[in-house]
């Protein structure tokens, strides 16, 4: 069994939204997902399973999909990916409430920095299939946009990494942060809803 998180994107969820995190517990139950924990009215969603992160996305997407009566993007890691994350920050020395990962469903195009708008003061690197980015001025005045990142996550989350008695490492906590993120091994790991996501569609909870 692997540890997975589930990050929804493009849905509204919460207890008065359109998706109540009530029922996506019941849908990853439904679709054989153990140990399932959600997080917050945050669309995140971690669980264990026999199943391939590849064959879990689908299965969950068409879920969603018969649920909202839309397509609902999901981005799906195993917990060793998350891990890896954390390791992969490339601003390590970087004041950490100034720096974000942007998590992608594949790896960024190779023109993604030369698409770049607005950038002034912040860093931007790529990786595997995230986009690191360090606001060198801070979030709250940016004016830069990634247009490669248009299709990752936009919502603050903090994952703790622990390590279990059999070497597995599990996802356990994720919850909503106060619009800042933070990249550090070991500890948290915030993924935001940063100025490089910005779209023109309304921005509640969705990517």
């Amino acid at each position: 069994m692997g540890s997975f998180v589930a990050l929804l994107r493009a849905v509204n969820v919460g207890g008065t939204g359109k998706l109540p995190m009530s029922e996506l517990k019941a849908m990853c139950e439904e679709l054989g997902f153990a140990a399932v924990r959600t997080y917050i009215a945050s669309g995140n969603v971690v669980f264990t399973s026999r199943k391939s992160e590849s064959a879990i996305k689908t299965a969950l997407e068409k879920r969603l999909h018969a649920y909202a009566g839309a397509p609902v993007g999901v981005l799906v890691r195993s917990a060793s990916e998350m891990a890896q994350i954390l390791a992969d920050n490339p601003f390590p020395k970087a004041a950490p409430n100034r720096t974000v990962a942007i998590i992608l469903d594949k790896a960024p195009p190779a023109d993604s920095l030369a698409a770049i708008r607005g950038q002034n003061n912040e860093e931007v690197r790529l990786g595997g299939r995230e986009i690191y980015v360090h606001y060198g001025d801070g979030m709250g005045t940016s004016k830069l946009v990634i247009p490669a990142a248009k299709t990752g996550t936009a919502r603050n989350h903090e994952y703790h990494c622990n390590a279990g008695q059999d070497g597995r490492r599990d996802l356990t906590e994720l919850r909503r942060g106060g619009g800042r993120a933070r990249l550090r091994q070991g500890q948290a790991a915030s993924l935001s809803r940063c100025a490089s996501c910005r779209t023109r569609k309304p921005r509640s909870n969705s990517g």
